[in-house]
C-alpha cells in the first residue's frame, strides 16, 4: 500500500515484489489450471474467430484488478477485458492517477492451443509515460521486470538488447495477417525486401522480450493497444532499445500515433525499418 507522502517511485523500491507476487498468484490461481485443460464452454469470442477470450483472461483480469488497486490505493486499472466491456475504461490512461495496463493472457489463441508462448502483462503508467512492467511466461516459468531508468531484468539477470549482428538479415517480427486490414498489409509488405527476414508475431509481450534479449532484432506493429505494448516497450527501452512510429517520434500508450511503429535493438535499427516503413505509406 502506498504511504500518503509517497512518490510513485518509492512505492516501487518499497512494492515491486509485491506485484511480481501478485502476478504469479493470478497465472498460478487462474490461468494455469486451464493450460492444456480448457473446456469448450471456457473459451469465446468477442470479434471474430481469431479474437478469443477465455475464463482464464477474464479470472485473472478481475483478480490482478482487485490485487493492484489494493496495493496502490487511488490507482485505476485499465485491463483488456474490462475496456471490452466498456471502451470508456481506456481513457484512464490519459488522465493524471496512475494507471496499471493489464493484459491477463498476452497470446490468448496460443493458450487455447495448448502452446506455452503467452504470457501475462502489467505495466504502470503516470501521465501517458510507462514508469515499470512485468512480463510473465507463467508455462515458461520466466518473469521478465523493468523499471524506468534501472533497467531491464529476466529472472534476475540483466538485459542487454545489443546491436544486431552485421551481415545478417534482421528479424522482425509483424502483425500477424489474421490481425492486420489490407491497407495495414500493405504497408507491413515494405519490409519484404533484402536484408530483412519478417515473420508473423505470436505474442506480443514474448517478442518484445525476444528484442530485449538480442533474440529478434525488431517488431512492428499496426495496432495501438496499450495493454499489448506498454509492458515490452519498456523492456525494449531499458535494455539499451528503441521505438518510433512513422511520425519519428516514440510510440505513445495514450494513442495516436501514426503506424506501423517499429521497436527494436537499437535506434539505428529502429530508424532504418521505419524508413523501409514510409516507402509503402
Amino acid at each position: 500500500m502506498i504511504e500518503e507522502t509517497e512518490t510513485i517511485d518509492e512505492f516501487l523500491a518499497r512494492c515491486s515484489a509485491d506485484v511480481e507476487e501478485a502476478v504469479r498468484k493470478a497465472a498460478e490461481a487462474e490461468i494455469l489450471p486451464r493450460f492444456r485443460r480448457l473446456a469448450e464452454h471456457e473459451v469465446d469470442q468477442k470479434s471474430g474467430p481469431h479474437d478469443l477470450v477465455t475464463d482464464a483472461d477474464r479470472l485473472a483480469e478481475l483478480r490482478l484488478t482487485a490485487d493492484l488497486a489494493t496495493l496502490l490505493p487511488g490507482s485505476l486499472v485499465v485491463g483488456e477485458e474490462a475496456v471490452h466491456a466498456n471502451p470508456a475504461t481506456y481513457d484512464a490512461i490519459q488522465g493524471d492517477t496512475p494507471v496499471w495496463i493489464v493484459d491477463p493472457v498476452d497470446g490468448t489463441r496460443q493458450f487455447v492451443h495448448g502452446d506455452d508462448g503467452f504470457c501475462t502483462l502489467v505495466a504502470l503508467a503516470h501521465r501517458g509515460v510507462v514508469i515499470a512492467s512485468w512480463t510473465y511466461a507463467a508455462a515458461r516459468d520466466q518473469f521478465a521486470t523493468a523499471v524506468r531508468g534501472r533497467g531491464a531484468f529476466l529472472d534476475g539477470e540483466r538485459l542487454f538488447a545489443g546491436p544486431p549482428t552485421p551481415g545478417r538479415d534482421l528479424v522482425v517480427a509483424t502483425s500477424h495477417p489474421d490481425y492486420t486490414t489490407d491497407d495495414q498489409k500493405r504497408a507491413l509488405r515494405a519490409l519484404w525486401t533484402d536484408g530483412v527476414a519478417p515473420r508473423p508475431c505470436g505474442s506480443a509481450g514474448l517478442e518484445y522480450l525476444a528484442v530485449a534479449r538480442g533474440e529478434v532484432d525488431a517488431v512492428a506493429f499496426s495496432w495501438e493497444a496499450a495493454w499489448d505494448h506498454a509492458a515490452g516497450l519498456l523492456l525494449v527501452e531499458e535494455a539499451g532499445g528503441a521505438h518510433i512510429t512513422l511520425g519519428g517520434e516514440p510510440f505513445r500508450v495514450t494513442g495516436g500515433n501514426a503506424l506501423p511503429f517499429i521497436a527494436a535493438r537499437d535506434a539505428a535499427t529502429a530508424r532504418r525499418l521505419a524508413d523501409l516503413l514510409r516507402t509503402a505509406v
